[in-house]
């Protein structure tokens, strides 16, 4: 974890010397310090210190300006539209790494950046140390996880059961930086995103990190044994393919929620190209139509309702589907036939 004590001084004393209201984030925008406040606030730093994390819209905001590849301090205006006072945005860069970011309201000379310079530089140090910590944790992590018990039984990491894995596809836009998290810890070592976290936590961590890094998560079931996390982190990566997918899940699925949809995840793509090939002649507005009349157990009216057509329409296409097909809609066997077809065309790549 942040040594919090030591970022809390370094921004005291930044915000003392310099006589500027200063926050201190990670590279995820997730508040670390603050300072005693000087002169007028804006609500991006009242928010921010208010949540503890910068607000989606407020990342893409400054991110626009280049600040994480900017290799030293970004002047940012004011925006009156936006409510935003001018800042500066000093990079928190250790070996060419940007770990985080000093924040500054206000406009600020380059003489004046210059005496805070030796502060920045043991900010950034502080949190490159740390995310080398995390890094040696995430391979460990990775190793727990690992389908091989040989890498299981090497993994050198102590976690508190009930324990629940979960994945999380990063967005290509906002790469994640890698970090522990409270009370759990996460792994970039591969892909998805590998978490380990406290089962009556894992919902909340499984949302905050979905909305903060990806597009979609997977949990797994909670295993009372930490040895027992791979199975866990095996469901959580079925989890989030179903959650990619299909709209229903979107945007966290969890895997005992899925239903039928657990075997499918776990087929192959031979085996869902198989059980596709059922309804390969139907084209896109047949294939939906049949799904969402399936869906609602073949309840005609609410299917026409949802499609937006007559009922007469939606007999007519159940009627080129079944012609198209060789299935009878109406024979228990041939709708679950044609049912996971539908469902198994959503997997294939």
């Amino acid at each position: 974890m942040h040594n919090t004590d030591d970022l809390q001084e370094t921004v005291d004393e930044i915000a003392r010397v310099l006589g500027v209201s200063a926050t201190l984030e990670d590279r995820s925008f997730r508040l670390l310090a603050y300072g005693a406040q000087h002169g007028d606030i804006d609500t991006v730093r009242q928010e921010s210190i208010l949540r503890r994390r910068a607000s989606r819209e407020v990342r893409d905001y400054f991110e626009r300006f280049g600040i994480a590849r900017a290799e030293g301090p970004v002047r940012i205006p004011a925006d009156q539209e936006l409510g935003v006072l001018a800042r500066v945005c000093v990079p928190l860069r250790h070996a060419s790494v940007t770990y985080g970011y000093l924040w500054l309201l206000g406009t600020l000379g380059d003489a004046e950046l210059a005496r805070i310079q030796r502060l920045t530089a043991r900010a950034a140090a502080m949190l490159a140390q740390e995310a080398r910590s995390r890094h040696d944790l995430g391979r460990e992590l990775a190793a727990l996880l690992s389908a091989d018990p040989e890498e299981r039984a090497g993994a050198a990491i102590e976690l508190a059961g009930p324990v629940t894995a979960i994945a999380v596809k990063e967005s290509q836009e906002r790469v994640a930086a890698l970090w522990t998290l409270p009370r759990g810890v996460l792994s970039r070592a591969g892909r998805p995103v590998a978490v380990l976290a406290p089962s009556h936590l894992a919902g909340e961590i499984a949302g905050n990190l979905q909305t903060a890094y990806g597009t979609a998560a997977g949990m797994g079931a909670p295993r009372r044994d930490p040895a027992d996390a791979w199975q866990s982190w095996r469901e959580a990566k079925h989890a989030l393919r179903i959650a990619e997918y299909f709209p229903r899940f979107h945007p966290v699925a969890r895997w005992d929620d899925l239903g039928v949809h657990r075997l499918l995840a776990r087929l192959g793509t031979a085996d869902l190209r198989e059980l596709a090939f059922e309804t390969a002649a139907l084209d896109a507005e047949l294939a939906h139509t049949v799904e969402i009349y399936l869906d609602l157990g073949g309840h005609a009216q609410k299917a026409a309702a949802e499609l937006g057509i007559h009922r007469q329409t939606l007999y007519y296409r159940l009627g080129k589907a079944e012609r198209l097909t060789g299935r009878d809609l109406s024979d228990g066997d041939d709708r679950l036939a044609v049912h996971l077809a539908l469902k198994a065309v959503r997997l294939l790549p």
